[in-house]
């Protein structure tokens, strides 16, 4: 359940920003049919499109900052039977810039979001569930799969990113259940082919032979229901990553014998954890799931395998009509864009082979008045990195996100809102400040 306690973080974290698939412009659910058609128009600003760090000077003739605006239709299916549930979503967004973003093509983004799931209860004691969403964009925020950010800046080109997932949860008796699962996701960036550092000697990995890859997890979870308000857990779970690109991402530039390439970092990871969920009241739910991970870098010969604590905390609270509060917290390893230099460190393994994140992330959506609603989400991430030239540097990663909605009917609402992102970081050429300001309007049917 490692995998769905996590996604509780993506849905509260990727509505803070403005250039992903927002709330709005799916409008107001309307119980009359199953289906809703939407569209939103705004306006923005935003004073570092391309995430450029603070210290590195613009080039010529190109800017930070940029206004634009943003046109997103999509439409959704909420189609319920006796014993199914069948969701159905997708949304394109077209971004333009007065400014091209450094290191862009053109003036011009484009988003695409399709997402689907099923529900099915076979029995009371025996129910499926089968989901699959599926990105092509550029913001990390839309490009993860869970709350954990492998990379914290904007990627331009049509970048891809698919998470899958089947679970069957069989209740065997009154007391005790069993929960299995299989999830996959796949990682394809657009930037490809290395290059070469400022010195002309080395290998600058490119994103996609930093971060193109496959993540399997497959999980199998033990619950006993202790209290009527609490279950008791025990769960492993197997992850396998490999990494795809088939790129050199470390080593002296023009010979092949120093290169590290990308399946370098491969690794297999066993997770043995132990947890409760619990209802304090009806509602206000919690989970934890705490545990440990035992992971093995198989293609890299000086890497150790190691161990991680694991940890997955989530609470819930519906406070009031059309208003709840959100509070979580991970600490896993995932896959990151810093790679560094061949041989240049003193850490166990050749190059970096992946971070150690600790996030912790809080969303409240507020309604104000009966017409106006509020949100605001916020994330921090702290990551450690392992091996290399970097091992043992951090990073941390600020994410706020404020917006208010004002419904003026069932089918028409207009909304505003403010993101801020920061990147402090002890790896030169990688701080960053981000701010963002928007208004618009979304009509749906």
């Amino acid at each position: 359940m490692k995998k769905i306690v996590a996604s509780v973080g993506l849905v509260a974290l990727g509505a803070s920003g403005i250039q992903s698939a927002s709330a709005q412009a799916l409008g107001t659910p309307d119980a009359t049919k199953p289906w809703t058609v939407a569209a939103t128009l705004r306006g923005f600003y935003d004073d570092n499109v391309a995430t450029y760090p603070n210290d590195a000077a613009v080039p010529a003739g190109q800017h930070r900052d940029t206004f634009g605006f943003q046109v997103v239709p999509s439409a959704a299916l909420n189609w319920a039977l006796d014993q199914t549930t069948i969701n159905l979503g997708v949304l394109y967004s077209l971004k333009y810039y007065e400014n091209r973003p450094i290191g862009s093509a053109d003036k011009v983004d484009q988003e695409l979001t399709l997402s689907g799931a099923l529900a099915h209860s076979f029995s009371e004691r025996l129910k499926l569930k089968v989901a699959d969403s599926f990105v092509i964009g550029q913001e990390p925020d839309t490009l993860r799969a869970n709350n954990t950010f492998s990379t914290f800046q904007r990627i331009s080109g049509d970048n891809i990113r698919n998470h899958g997932s089947i679970g069957l949860d069989a209740q065997l008796t009154p007391k005790f259940g069993l929960g299995t699962g299989y999830d996959n996701a796949f990682y394809d960036y657009k930037n490809s082919g290395p290059g070469v550092d400022e010195s002309g000697l080395f290998i600058q990995p490119s994103v996609s032979g930093a971060l193109d890859r496959i993540e399997n997890r497959a999980h199998l979870e033990g619950l006993w229901q202790v209290l009527p308000e609490t279950k008791a857990l025990i769960g492993y779970q197997f992850t396998q990553v490999g990494f795809t690109a088939d790129e050199p991402i470390s080593g002296v530039f023009g010979i092949p014998s120093t290169y590290a390439m990308s399946d370098t970092r491969d690794y297999m990871e066993h997770s043995i954890y132990v947890g409760a969920e619990h209802h304090f009241l009806p509602n206000l739910t919690g989970a934890l799931r705490v545990g440990a991970s035992y992971s093995d870098y198989y293609n890299d010969p000086y890497a150790d395998a190691s161990y991680t604590p694991y940890v997955s905390a989530s609470l819930k609270y519906a406070y009031a009509p059309e208003s709840s509060a959100e509070l979580g917290f991970s600490y896993d390893r995932n896959a990151t864009d810093v790679v560094g230099l061949l041989g240049m460190g003193t850490g166990p393994a050749a190059v970096t082979v992946d971070a150690e994140s600790a996030v912790v992330y809080a969303t409240v959506i507020h309604r104000i008045i009966p017409n106006l609603f509020g949100s605001l989400t916020g994330t921090f991430q702290n990551s450690i990195y392992n091996g290399g030239e970097f091992d043992g540097k951090c990073d941390q990663y600020y994410l706020l996100g404020l917006d208010l909605e004002y419904r003026f009917t069932q089918n028409f609402s207009a909304h505003t809102g403010y993101n801020y992102d920061r990147l402090e970081s002890n790896l030169n050429g990688r701080m960053f400040d981000r701010n963002r300001v928007y208004i618009g309007v979304t009509a749906s049917y």
